[in-house]
This record gives C-alpha cells, sequence and structure tokens, in this order.
C-alpha cells in the first residue's frame, strides 16, 4: 500500500507546496536539489520524473515539492498523488 496525501498546504512560496501524508516517508530529513542529486533514491527519482518539479524536501510524515514557475500545480500535484499511492509500502 502507497502513501496518501491527507492535505497539500500552500506556502509562502508560491512555487512549493506541502505534501502532507498517511504516514511518515522518511527517518530523517532529507533534501534534493535537484533530479541527479536523488538518483539513489527510488521515490525522489519518480517525483522528478513529473515535468516542473525542480527539488523535494522528505521530513517526516510531509514532502515539500519545489516547481518552476511555468509548470502548473494542478498536473504536478495530480501526479505526485499517483506516484505516492503506487509507492510500495
Amino acid at each position: 500500500m502507497g502513501f496518501k496525501v491527507v492535505e497539500i498546504q500552500r506556502t509562502p512560496n508560491p512555487n512549493a507546496v506541502k505534501l502532507m501524508l498517511d504516514r511518515a516517508v522518511v527517518g530523517q530529513p532529507t533534501s534534493f536539489f535537484n533530479a541527479r542529486a536523488a538518483e539513489d533514491h527510488p521515490l525522489a527519482t519518480k517525483l522528478f520524473a513529473i515535468e516542473g518539479v525542480t527539488s523535494l524536501l522528505l521530513l517526516g510524515d510531509f514532502i515539500t515539492i519545489n516547481k518552476s514557475p511555468a509548470a502548473t500545480w494542478a498536473d504536478i500535484t495530480a501526479r505526485a498523488r499517483a506516484v505516492l499511492a503506487a509507492e510500495p509500502p
């Protein structure tokens, strides 16, 4: 069973949102400032495959996604939900 996004929170940065999950995604804070940095992390690699995602922060039970200014949140959050739901336990 994958992760369920229970809430999407806006941040002061219009190009970042916080996806609140139903359980912890990582045990310690993990940041990826680009897709190359995430090459050894399967979940982060899948999230970076979403067009427009520029950086990630995984912390406890949430993931902060940063996007490029041209990308739309509707597309990114829908695809991120699908990636997270398909993630193996």
